[in-house]
């Protein structure tokens, strides 16, 4: 029923403006294509059918048609063209200078989105999708009833209650509370041996940090090759995905919402200032409205840093990133919490080179180089600096190479929590590996500052494959 009144309400839009009933059939046939089509694509690319809040993300397609287009080979790209511009010139002669068949088409549009909005409010589909299961439930209900059921359990999820800031810490002695804490979310960052399955040369920053780190092992984040922002919003507001429900699939939607439970909001009350540092445009998600509201001091993007070079890569690379969080570390004087996202990992991973799954690989290895450099850097200057700290370096989720990975199966990325004393020296644990959530590893950075924090959320919760 669902499914039938948004083709029919669909159907009756085209009919309003063409006037046609023929162009509005095949304009609401495509509609549905498009539709299908992104949802395989999506699939086949991430493991991961259409959801309602992908439709927020148009906008930043027509703002960064860069960032998104590339994903698609050129070939496909000009076929699309070609086709939407050939689709444009055959229907413009059918538009009917008539006005019946406008006004039939209103009316339909009418009685269509009527009996929508009545039946989404029916006591009946009230016990429908009750908790997010999206592969299952688009398989069960089809692709557009679950896009309409999916938003408005979204549009229903009430906010949850204020959390409370951290209690003021009086002096930052003792090797228990970090003076500033560094952490680095890296961009499609993983190990390569676990992802490829081959024996591939080593990360040497990576297996140090591992060596030394106060709490190392695997993040089990949601996503795979995309959705940068659910282990973000995980690690800042320390909400697992069982809490959000179907705020799930982009949390960063409700975030503002969400402020008193992020990260800044919470250490300001033990005197800590924040800075935001991602080398991008600072609109993307939203960025430069949310990071502000939720507490951060301190937003550095883009514009921040020099433009890169002719041939240095699209995006500033991690090792001029890890300077500029040096030099942020070597000017605080008070508390500072700085949370970074990086950008060098961002796909496409097509090399000069080749252009086939091996180059692809090659250039993917090159950049996770530069990131594991770039984290060896931060270990050598945490450890120089004689004060108290909190290194945190995780991946934000495992890459979509074509011809390389592919998503099903394990979707954890490597994370590793270093600490050194007032010293500079570094603070072991234990050498055990533990698994976490982006929710969790928040919990964890919050007891690195007041060991007795309460932690409601803090059970495992591995996401969904």
């Amino acid at each position: 029923m669902l499914h039938l009144l948004v083709v029919t309400g669909v159907f009756a839009l085209w009919l309003t403006g063409f006037g046609n009933a023929t162009a509005a059939a095949v304009l609401a046939i495509a509609v549905m294509a498009l539709f299908t089509v992104a949802s395989n694509a999506k699939y086949k690319m991430l493991g991961e059918p259409l959801v309602f809040s992908d439709l927020a993300l148009i906008v930043g397609i027509f703002r960064h048609p860069r960032f998104y287009f590339t994903a698609i080979p050129a070939r496909q790209r000009w076929v699309a063209a070609i086709g939407a511009l050939l689709a444009v010139i055959a229907l413009l002669p059918l538009i009917s200078s008539r006005p019946q068949p406008h006004l039939v088409g209103a009316g339909l549009l009418l009685l269509a989105s009527g009996a929508l909005w009545l039946l989404l409010r029916a006591e009946w589909f009230a016990s429908l999708v009750t908790t997010p299961d999206l592969a299952g439930d688009v398989t069960r209900f089809g692709l557009i009833a679950t896009l309409l059921l999916y938003w408005q359990r979204w549009r229903h999820t009430p906010d949850p209650q204020p959390s409370s800031p951290l209690a003021a810490i009086g002096s930052l002695v003792g090797p228990a509370v970090p003076e500033f804490i560094v952490i680095v979310q890296c961009e499609s960052f993983a190990d390569p041996g676990e992802i490829t399955g081959e024996a591939l040369p080593a990360l040497p920053g990576l297996d140090r940090a591992r060596a030394i780190a106060w709490q190392q092992g695997d993040l089990h984040v949601s996503g795979f090759g995309a959705y940068t922002m659910r282990t973000e919003y995980g690690v800042l507001f320390g909400r697992s995905e069982t809490a959000l429900g179907f705020r799930r699939y982009d949390p960063f939607l409700t975030a503002q919402s969400e402020a008193s439970y992020a990260l800044p909001a919470r250490l300001a009350g033990a005197g800590y200032r924040s800075s935001f540092v991602h080398p991008h445009d600072m609109r993307f998600y939203s960025r430069d409205r949310l990071m502000p509201a939720i507490g951060f001091d301190e937003v550095i993007g883009e514009a921040d840093f020099a433009p890169m070079p002719p041939g240095g890569g699209r995006y500033v690379d991690d090792r001029t990133l890890g300077a500029t969080l040096v030099d942020l570390a070597s000017r605080a004087t008070t508390p500072r919490l700085i949370y970074a996202v990086t950008m060098e990992n961002h796909g496409p991973w097509d090399s000069d080179n080749a252009r086939d799954a091996t180059g692809r690989l090659d250039a993917y290895l090159g950049r996770l180089r530069s990131s594991d450099a770039m984290l060896g850097d931060l270990i050598q200057y945490l450890s120089t600096d004689g004060r108290p700290a909190l290194l945190v370096f995780f991946g934000d989720h495992r890459p979509s190479i074509p011809g390389v990975t592919a998503p099903g199966g394990a979707r954890h990325t490597p994370y590793v929590v270093v600490r050194f004393d007032v010293g500079g020296q570094i603070v072991t644990g234990d050498s055990a590996a533990a698994d976490l959530t982006p929710a969790t590893l928040h919990h964890l950075i919050l007891r690195c500052v007041q060991p007795d924090v309460a932690t409601p959320d803090a059970a495992l919760n591995r996401p969904e494959a």
